[in-house]
């Protein structure tokens, strides 16, 4: 976090990386998560499957909002169906059946798995005659058990005619594409075949990580060439790069790796006495 004396060198109040999103405005978006958020918003209308796969803190819960926030702000009437286990291990198709019963209806869910699965065919197909879409999104699902996995296909196949009843969103971390590995996971076949998986990309390159940071600072009426210049950001765009044994340079300049770097800088900028992040502090670090 920024320290009181950081706050004070720079002249400002709040953090700027901390509770930064509020309003879809306060994305930053470039081409790639752009095309990740409308992909996540067609599939989901389409009724298909798309696992949703990113390191951590690339910003998958940040799409997952932003496709919702579109949706209630164009009006549709969509139901998200998000279960609440925290331990995905433990999420079975029964679990699934009550966080779908809960969204969609007022009905106490019945008891034994097969009951449940007819209520639950019931329900989505009367919400769906009412005009309803309906999207079950599961977070953290690298987590989830190859069983689990092979049920969500019998969740997919519920369709009223040609109109699929339920969408389904996996959102995890990059473990999963192995989980989804057909190589790996044979028995899990049927459903790894039919899901799409769309990996977040992170900040391209020095261009990207100024805008990232223009957009932070604007929300605290402040201008980020006052805090980083532009060679600060080429430089903390450097930082964020990676090399394999054969020599290809990659990016890892995904939010939150961006949002801790630029904080360490501004503290060592302020403990410097510097009043500005140039090329030299963020190399420092």
């Amino acid at each position: 976090m920024l320290n009181l004396n950081t706050r004070k060198t720079f002249g400002i109040f709040k953090d700027p990386f901390t509770d930064d999103v509020v309003t879809a405005d306060d994305v930053y978006l470039n081409d790639a998560s752009r095309f990740a958020v409308e992909y996540l918003y067609q599939t989901a209308k389409a009724g298909g499957m798309l696992a949703l796969v990113g390191e951590s803190g690339s910003g998958k819960s940040t799409v997952r909002r932003l496709a919702i926030d579109r949706w209630q702000a164009e009006g549709q009437k969509v139901r998200v169906i998000i279960p609440r286990i925290f331990e995905k291990q433990r999420l079975a198709a029964s679990a699934i059946c009550d966080a779908i019963i809960a969204a969609c209806s007022t009905e106490k869910p019945r008891r034994t798995l097969e009951a449940k699965a007819r209520q639950v065919e019931h329900i989505l197909t009367n919400s769906s005659r009412s005009g309803f879409s309906h999207i079950l999104m599961i977070e953290e699902a690298h987590d989830l058990s190859i069983q689990t996995l092979k049920y969500l296909k019998r969740f997919w196949e519920l369709e009223d005619g040609f109109k699929k009843l339920l969408a389904i969103v996996l959102i995890g971390q990059v473990e999963m594409k192995a989980k989804l590995d057909e190589s790996k996971n044979w028995e899990a076949r049927e459903i790894i075949r039919r899901m799409e998986i769309l990996e977040l990309e992170p900040l391209a390159d020095k261009k990207e990580v100024a805008g990232y940071l223009d957009l932070k600072f604007s929300r605290l009426k402040k201008d980020r060439k006052e805090v980083f210049t532009d060679d600060a950001c080429e430089a903390l765009a450097r930082k964020l790069q990676r090399q394999t044994s054969n020599d290809i340079v990659y990016s890892v300049a995904y939010p939150l790796l961006i949002n801790n770097w630029a904080r360490k800088a501004m503290n060592l900028a302020a403990s410097m006495k510097v009043k500005i992040v140039d090329a030299d502090v963020v190399n420092s670090l």
